[in-house]
């Protein structure tokens, strides 16, 4: 039979079913026992909206901060805690951060005299072959080691030429002043928008931000600067705008040598960024990978009691004055605690997402204060000096004559910064058994952490009961997965209803066709019967492809995926239909397609309990590039690469059988040869089209 006869054949088929079923159940609806169960109106009180939901998780996330808290000893009991689950979320975990580190390998390309200071333009390797630029900006006649301060950079194409104000201000105070250039931007330009604009969306499942690279490269220019001899190694202090806001953040959270921090239009609550969206104008380096559920304001408590100058303009699209004055206000809890409560302090500037005056010369006060101990008021201390004829070109402060040298992994660090898991050579069925169980820890406590600590109850409702012949039928239930979240499972059986049978869940696509479902379902075998189920983002609970790109940046930033919050309702429809009559709870399967064989895998996994997996054509992969828009399939999970990866799978979780519907791509062949090498004998195979 060829394709085209065979499909109008399948076509056929499933318009005869529809209309027997049509017939049989209008017959059906004649009996009201066959119809609805009762009379009660089907609950509609569940939202079931992903933006909804997305704005409660972030609020909880965001007025949680320190719920917990009421002492200073609370706090001292959890705080390296704290401190070790942030390293974590920058993903730096696998660095040293106290132990030895690589060599610098400082090279100064050239030297610039100005009057009262010179400028060493220098790079240095924070990791061997990752190269980071820099204008080094130095008093004149320094006769003892002065305090410095590390700027870094924003999201400007000219870097350290576009902020050179601030380190001649800085040198013209009697600072040694390191201005470093990002990742992104500058001489030598790499990337800081992988999901925000290339379709990275891996980066998630790696566990990758930029801001890690930039956190890391900052901790070794403060190594840099603590081994000058111009340099009080006691006395460093950080600050930058914008993208150097939040990692002014980040470096005084993660680097104990930092005096004194003044982040500049760089932090706000979550909850904010989620509600009005300003979560969509940030880069990817604007909040960490946040799988602990943490906000700016923890941030923060990790900076406490050292001082913070936080300085924000009132009309910045990227961040609203109230978020800001709420994330100082939690921030300042802290260093009550600590009994310092004048070390935080909020300057509030006219304007958009930009420095002012006022914050300018706040910020040299502040540093002229807190480093030096000087007290020089912002009016006395002075404001930058922005006139073009004084400013060097770009080209004057470049610091490569020619070219990056040899080997440079600016441009590829998001290939390689992230240590990946390996698929481990597996002999015997104990080394089977001790990988999953380390696979499965890892998962529930680094990618599935946002799971709910208490289950909500099912609440369940059966919403329609029909019979499409003597021996045939379905039943549609409802219940709640989690809070916010009511879903449908269409549970059809074959034979007596209450015969105990096999029950076989198939899952829906999100963007499935007609029947896509039932003609895939058509084609396993007859001795189960079929549950057919949507979890979120899918069918009814579904969003507008235009919205996918914010759903899964947003969700990110609250410690989730699509593709992990889909895992749990799996997860939730398994434990639902093991309570149902007429299912045997020891023979339950998953079916899926496509991007939902991701879901299934992780479930079957988790579950543990599954008896068959059923698969028509899984990706390779979840190491792979997505629609730059953010449509099509969502199948990245937070830091899931550096335990395993879908192609795994199929033999973690053994004894349960996978089956293949189709081909199988090459990259489950490790899965397979595992199973083979222990006796289980490989897939099973399904050449049904």
């Amino acid at each position: 039979m060829d394709h085209q006869t065979r499909t109008r054949y399948v076509a056929f088929h499933v318009i005869t079913i529809l209309c027997l079923c049509g017939c049989l159940f209008i017959s059906s609806c004649s009996d009201p026992s066959a119809s609805r169960v009762d009379s009660e109106v089907p609950r509609l009180s569940v939202e079931n909206n992903i933006r909804s939901y997305l704005n409660k998780v972030s609020a909880d996330i965001t007025d949680n901060f320190h719920s917990d808290i009421q002492t200073l000893g609370d706090w001292e009991k959890i705080r390296r805690q704290r401190y070790v689950e942030f390293i974590e979320m920058m993903g730096i975990d696998h660095l040293p951060l106290n132990g030895e580190k690589s060599a610098l390998n400082v090279k100064v390309t050239g030297t610039i005299k100005k009057e009262g200071y010179r400028i060493e333009k220098l790079y240095f390797e924070s990791l061997p072959g990752l190269y980071v630029r820099a204008n080094l900006y130095i008093p004149d006649s320094i006769k003892e080691p002065r305090p410095a301060i590390l700027y870094v950079c924003g999201h400007s194409p000219t870097q350290k030429a576009h902020y050179q104000a601030h380190p001649i201000k800085f040198a013209q105070l009697g600072f040694v002043c390191l201005i470093t250039e990002t990742i992104q931007f500058g001489e030598a330009p790499g990337h800081h928008w992988g999901p925000y604009s290339k379709g990275w969306f891996n980066w998630y499942s790696r566990g990758y931000n930029p801001a890690g690279v930039e956190l890391w490269n900052a901790i070794r220019a403060i190594d840099l600067l603590s081994e000058r001899p111009e340099v009080d190694a006691d006395k460093i202090g950080v600050t930058g705008i914008s993208g150097g806001g939040s990692q002014s953040w980040y470096i005084a959270a993660a680097d104990p040598r930092i005096k004194a921090v003044a982040p500049v239009c760089g932090g706000a609550t979550l909850k904010d960024h989620v509600f009005n969206r300003t979560v969509d104008g940030h880069c990817d380096c604007m909040m960490p990978n946040n799988l602990y559920g943490r906000d700016f304001a923890d941030i923060g408590a990790l900076i406490a009691p050292r001082p913070l100058l936080i300085a924000q303009a009132n009309q910045d699209e990227m961040y609203k004055i109230e978020s800001v004055r709420e994330l100082e206000s939690k921030a300042q809890k802290m260093y009550d605690l600590y009994v310092k409560p004048d070390n935080i302090s909020l300057v509030e500037t006219p304007g958009g997402h930009s420095y002012h005056q006022t914050s300018r010369q706040e910020i040299f006060s502040f540093f002229l204060d807190k480093l030096m101990g000087k007290k020089v008021t912002p009016d006395q201390v002075g404001d930058i000096d922005e006139n073009p004829e004084r400013q060097l070109s770009f080209e004057e402060l470049k610091v490569y004559v020619d070219a990056p040298p040899e080997g440079d992994r600016t441009r590829t660090i998001q290939d390689s910064f992230i240590p990946l898991a390996r698929a481990p050579e597996i002999t015997t069925e104990e080394e089977l058994s001790s990988h999953r169980d380390s696979v499965k820890v890892f998962l529930r406590e680094k990618t599935f952490g946002h799971f709910p600590v208490k289950e909500a109850a099912f609440d369940s409702q059966l919403e329609i009961q029909s019979m499409f012949s003597k021996n045939a039928g379905n039943r549609i239930f409802s219940f709640v997965s989690e809070e916010g979240w009511r879903l449908k499972i269409d549970v059809r059986w074959r034979g007596d209803s209450n015969t105990v049978k096999p029950l076989m869940v198939v899952l829906r696509n999100y963007d499935e066709d007609r029947w896509d479902s039932e003609s895939f379902a058509s084609k396993l075998s007859k001795d189960w019967n079929i549950a057919y189920f949507e979890p979120r983002g899918v069918g009814e609970t579904g969003w507008d492809p235009g919205l996918q790109w914010h759903i899964r940046r947003a969700s990110a930033w609250t410690g989730r995926t699509i593709a992990s919050m889909q895992v749990y309702d799996v997860l939730r429809s398994l434990q639902f239909c093991r309570t149902l009559p007429g299912i045997d709870p020891t023979k339950i399967g998953i079916a899926a397609r496509e991007e939902m064989t991701v879901v299934s895998l992780y479930a079957a996994l988790l579950d543990g309990k599954c008896e068959t997996v059923i698969l028509k054509n899984p990706p390779s992969t979840q190491d792979v590039v997505s629609d730059p828009e953010g449509k099509g399939p969502a199948i990245e999970m937070l830091n899931c690469l550096q335990a395993t990866d879908v192609n795994q799978i199929p033999a973690l979780i053994w004894p349960a059988k996978t089956e293949f519907v189709g081909d199988v791509p090459d990259a489950y062949q490790w899965s397979e040869n595992i199973l083979k090498r222990l006796g289980k004998g490989g897939f099973v195979r399904n050449d049904s089209n």
